[in-house]
């Protein structure tokens, strides 16, 4: 562990940040989609436009909304798919 440590140079205790939470529910959304099909793209469309506002609300980071406008698109693209359009 204190290799992992090292390498990605953490020196404090952990603490819990939002974006864990949105990591977490964007793998579900991955997992969701591999078992039940494109239909739940529409949980990863919401998880993208939450992480959009948020982006542009509090974060204002370039990398994160760049990232949220990706999911969104990919989830766009999904349920194109799904509806057969």
């Amino acid at each position: 562990m204190e290799r992992v440590k090292q390498f990605f140079k953490i020196e404090e205790p952990y603490r819990f940040e939002w974006n864990d939470l949105r990591c977490l529910a964007t793998i579900a959304n991955v997992v969701l989609i591999m078992f039940f099909g494109l239909s739940i793209a529409w949980f990863g469309l919401g998880i993208a436009i939450v992480g959009l506002i948020k982006d542009f609300t509090s974060d204002r980071h370039i990398n994160g909304i760049l990232m949220h406008l990706a999911g969104i698109a990919l989830n766009i693209y999904f349920l194109i798919l799904y509806y057969g359009a």
